[in-house]
């Protein structure tokens, strides 16, 4: 019979502990490659907890327990995960390591999977546990899945070609780009475990994790251009082969690891932050020279090159032609009752599939109304699902997958009947102008993101409130939605990314919120490209951002007073080009919707 309670799995797991000889275990959202987001056999802490966010970390001992998330799943973690199992805690300000030394006794085993962390949070936990007496111990077999009976298998589905003409560089001319990296560098090969990399060296794609177009495997790139790639053979195709080519040797995924025990004597390249503490051990131990160096493809996949920049562009404007059929459906429909989180989400996709090029959505549809907008990373489900009240905020962050591009795109909206409050009003003003002041940003070639976060955060400061998620993140083509290196965020040291200067072919997102906690939560959220800027007498090259996203803001919640002249203009360029580029989509109500919304203030 299965174990259909978290108390009954957490009561397992601690049978399996003490059956492997342990005193604790960590249990993190993470596979073999630190992806985001995971495929189902890695949902571990979803299991064992019903946690449902993309970042989290359990710790299990014999008698107590505790989940560890950040500021983005502060409420939702109460939600969904019972209080009596597990203590709440907070990072960064509640250590993993520290709560371990705290709560466990001298001589203490504490075991973690070395394929599911990084080296750096290994070194990190152990020393501090190793202060109190404690050890911190790799298993040979996750205990979750040893009681996890019903765990899903890996995906076994095909991998697919990602064509030329989408891509607009081939797998070749990338590989021959990080050979030469690897022997400017000195040396003989790369490890590429990160999946969205893999995708993007090889030109090919999956459909392995939800919302992310990648299939499970790893890839040891050589400095002559070659490469292996090691993936399940039920995922192989004849056309993948040909796809690949003679200089990429296609290998059982089950065959990585004594790969890796084959580079004795020669100097390999993994990225700590995607690199497993598993993959630097089997290295090391086989006797190759492990040279910690960021992921070669990182960078490279980052600056889109033309074809790139112009399909996003392609994709945004059939995504919101979608997006703004959607909200005029809302507008007619929302205030007379009768719909709900999952309806909406439901509908908003289905616009999207009359596309007929949609592939997947980018990510789970953040629907959420009234007190759930609050939860900046809230998903639904039939258990949390909500009625969208007429009179009341809703906010919808949605994103699309086709092969051309991957969209994202947040937006707030007043569902009628009635006025929002001059508090709402406030607040969603504020938000806009901090995403008209990214927006409109000029800034100098070699600025980190970090540097900009405040322009979106000022006005809110202004009012003694702020936000606790960054301002924007990387996005990937047909790709990962939330892409790295680059990032604006606060802090160019406390947040990875926000130290990455931003370069000209750079997607990132502009999202600015506020969020009241029981009440409402506010953002509006676009997607922009770096690109060179021109700036009269400029002394140095300079940059700015291209908006790729085009949906009607919504204008009810505006304190229009709270506008600056330059702001008014702002709105009235920005409406007149999703004028431009959706009206020709449209037709009918959502024609005559998309005139009023796009109307000058």
């Amino acid at each position: 019979m299965l174990m259909q309670t978290h108390e009954a799995r957490l009561s397992a797991l601690r049978e399996e502990l003490k059956r492997q000889g342990l005193d604790g275990f960590v249990v993190p959202i993470s596979d073999e490659h630190m992806s985001e987001y995971v495929g189902g056999y890695a949902q571990r802490l979803a299991w064992l907890t019903g946690f449902g966010g993309s970042a989290g970390t359990a710790v299990v001992l014999a008698h107590k327990a505790a989940i560890f998330v950040d500021g983005r799943y502060t409420i939702q973690v109460r939600e969904q995960v019972d209080g009596n199992l597990y203590e709440y805690c907070q990072v960064p300000q509640d250590g993993i390591g520290t709560w371990l030394a705290r709560n466990t006794q001298q001589g203490a085993k504490i075991g973690f999977d070395a394929w599911l962390h990084t080296r750096a949070w290994a070194k990190t936990v152990s020393d501090t546990l190793t202060k109190s007496g404690g050890e911190l111990v790799t298993v040979g077999t996750n205990p979750i899945d040893a009681v996890w009976e019903d765990q899903p298998e890996p995906s076994a589905a095909a991998a697919f070609i990602q064509d030329d003409a989408n891509t607009g560089q081939s797998s070749a001319e990338k590989r021959a780009v990080l050979a030469d990296w690897l022997k400017d560098e000195g040396l003989d090969a790369a490890v590429i475990g990160a999946l969205d990399s893999v995708a993007w060296l090889l030109n090919i794609r999956g459909a392995d994790v939800d919302r992310t177009p990648v299939a499970l495997s790893f890839v040891v790139a050589h400095d002559d251009g070659t490469a292996e790639l090691f993936i399940a053979p039920e995922k192989v195709t004849p056309e993948l082969v040909q796809h690949l080519g003679n200089a990429v040797t296609v290998r059982p995924r089950d065959e990585f690891v004594s790969a890796l025990g084959a580079l004795s004597g020669k100097k390999v390249a993994v990225d700590p932050d995607n690199g497993v503490a598993a993959i630097f051990q089997i290295l090391e131990d086989g006797g190759a020279t492990v040279i910690t160096a960021r992921d070669p493809v990182v960078l490279p996949k980052a600056i889109k090159n033309p074809v790139e920049q112009q399909g996003h562009r392609d994709a945004q404007a059939r995504d919101g032609a979608a997006v703004s059929k959607f909200l005029n459906w809302l507008s007619v429909e929302a205030p007379k009752g009768g719909q709900d989180e999952l309806s909406a989400a439901a509908k908003l996709r289905a616009f999207r599939e009359q596309t007929g090029k949609l592939k997947d959505l980018s990510f789970d549809t953040i629907s959420a109304s009234g007190p759930h907008g609050a939860l900046c990373h809230y998903r639904v489900d039939e258990d949390s699902n909500l009625a969208i009240m007429p009179g009341s905020v809703y906010l919808v962050d949605s994103g699309g997958q086709y092969l051309d591009g991957t969209t994202d795109i947040t937006r707030t909206v007043w569902i009628g009947p009635g006025e929002p409050s001059a508090e709402i009003k406030d607040r969603y003003t504020r938000v806009l102008k901090g995403h008209i002041a990214l927006d409109m940003a000029v800034f100098p070639e070699g600025t980190p993101g970090g540097a900009l976060d405040v322009l979106a955060r000022q006005f809110l400061w202004q009012a003694g409130v702020d936000y606790a998620h960054g301002t924007g993140h990387g996005v990937g083509s047909f790709l990962a939605v939330h892409e790295g290196p680059q990032r604006i965020a606060k802090g160019s040291a406390t947040q990875v990314g926000a130290g990455e200067p931003l370069q000209a072919g750079m997607f990132l997102s502009n999202e600015p919120g506020y969020y009241k906690t029981g009440e409402y939560g506010i953002r509006i959220e676009n997607l922009v490209l770096v690109e060179p800027r021109k700036v009269e007498g400029a002394e140095g090259a300079y940059l700015g951002f291209e908006t790729l996203t085009y949906v009607p803001i919504d204008r009810t919640m505006i304190d229009v007073g709270l506008l600056t002249d330059t702001e008014r203009q702002w709105w009235n360029s920005y409406h007149a080009k999703v004028w431009e580029i959706v009206s020709p989509q449209l037709e009918g109500s959502d024609l005559a919707w998309l005139k009023e919304g796009c109307r000058p203030l």
